[in-house]
């Protein structure tokens, strides 16, 4: 069988942060080689799969993967050797059940995500296919409107700003190419109008800007500033979205926005801040605008604007499919976070982003804060059609790998290359009040 997998195995690599993570090595009978390297999120949510880390406090202050790689090479390679690589949903199917457990903790889910990744590539070479056509069930090709984190926050920065991440979604460009364009160019006359303003222009994990700014709504006015000055009409060329990622700062009290000396708020004080947001600037999108254990604000902020605006879930859902299919009977949002990490196989992502596709939902393919320069996700993103893809900044080489590889992609479709605006034809879509 020339897709039959012959060898297993994997390395000790560094994720953009300077911790270890994993990157998997597949081998066919054919000899054909794949590889593949697993992220690593900063917020997580409490239901994500667990990855397996030592735990040595003598090496990498006990972030080491050892045990993961010890799994790859002496319990997962054994059972899959000789299984062909294409039948991914099947392999994926014996990864879970080797594992045995809710959470993926055995094995690891960086364990089994990088053998589930780094087979699916070995298959598509197998079949002379690039990534997104093996994927893919479709050939009518969408490339995703990039969500670009250009101010960071929260646990991503050490900035004065609670929320994580502050976007530029530019939808309104005629094609992929022209939207990292319009990104760059917005990003480079918001570090310009940062520096005249005396604040430091240095970056976060994910390649946005950290600044000490007055408070979160300051971010809002000045990328607003940026996209008029890089000659773009906010709204309509170029929108804001937001990831406030809720979790990190709800306490028993509600909501302590510590870092901007913003006090206390309710869930409900929350929610009237991001609908006054939503009047005043061109937010088109806010991720986990409350806290994983607050779903009736959840409901509560999607009741309130959710025709105008995409409320996304990301650390509420985990991308598991029995969370948004929850979320979609209880409206929780309209929209869901897709991570492969978070959920552990390629397969059990798919059937997550099936869940959005029968509710309805959009779904935003994803990145982690701390990443590789691994662009398995540009391509899953084409093949899963989703119109819209978050892969941080436009600097920052495990960010723009991710970018290029999508401008490739671009190039190789021609003229069979989609790319839509999935707030265009919507009232999600900006306009001046």
């Amino acid at each position: 069988m020339r897709d039959a997998i012959a060898s297993l195995d994997a390395l000790e690599i560094l994720d953009s942060r300077g911790n270890p993570t994993l990157k998997v090595f597949v081998e066919l009978q054919d000899g054909i080689r794949a590889s593949a390297a697993v992220p690593s999120g900063a917020s997580a949510g409490s239901n994500e799969a667990v990855e397996l880390r030592d735990g040595d406090p003598g090496r990498y202050g006990g972030k080491g993967v050892r045990r993961a790689i010890a799994n790859v090479r002496h319990v997962i390679g054994p059972e899959l050797i000789g299984y062909p690589a294409s039948q991914q949903r099947e392999l994926d199917n014996l990864l879970i059940e080797i594992d045995g457990t809710a959470d993926k903790s055995l094995l690891g889910a960086n364990a089994i995500l990088g053998v589930s990744m780094a087979a699916a590539r070995a298959a598509a070479r197998a079949r002379q296919q690039p990534l997104y056509e093996y994927l893919a069930n479709t050939d009518a090709y969408r490339l995703p409107v990039p969500m670009m984190n250009v101010i960071n926050g929260g646990a991503h920065a050490d900035s004065s700003l609670d929320f994580q991440e502050f976007m530029l979604v530019p939808h309104g460009a005629p094609g992929f190419a022209d939207a990292v364009r319009y990104g760059s160019e917005v990003f480079h006359a918001l570090g310009a109008l940062l520096k005249k303003l005396g604040h430091n222009a240095s970056v976060g994990d994910e390649g946005g800007f950290a600044p000490r700014l007055r408070d979160n709504e300051e971010a809002c006015e000045l990328i607003v500033q940026a996209i008029q000055s890089a000659g773009f009409v906010p709204g309509e060329q170029v929108a804001i979205a937001l990831d406030s990622a809720a979790s990190s700062f709800r306490s028993n009290a509600g909501y302590e926005l510590v870092k901007s000396n913003g006090g206390t708020k309710t869930s409900d004080e929350l929610i009237d801040l991001y609908t006054v947001w939503s009047e005043r600037y061109p937010v088109v999108s806010i991720e986990d605008g409350l806290g994983e254990d607050d779903w009736e604000g959840f409901c509560n902020l999607t009741a309130r604007i959710g025709d105008q605006v995409q409320i996304v879930g990301d650390d509420i859902y985990t991308t598991n499919p029995k969370f948004i299919q929850q979320g979609a009977k209880d409206r929780t949002t309209n929209a869901a976070l897709i991570k492969l990490n978070q959920i552990g196989t390629i397969t059990e992502t798919i059937d997550a982003i099936q869940s959005c596709r029968k509710a309805n939902w959009q779904f935003i393919i994803s990145h982690r804060s701390g990443d590789t320069e691994d662009t398995f996700i540009a391509d899953f993103s084409v093949a899963m059609g989703g119109a819209q893809i978050k892969t941080g900044s436009v600097c920052r080489g495990e960010r723009t790998a991710k970018y290029n590889r999508l401008l490739e992609v671009e190039r190789e479709l021609g003229a069979a290359a989609r790319f839509e605006s999935p707030f265009e034809h919507s009232s999600w879509a900006f306009h001046h009040r």
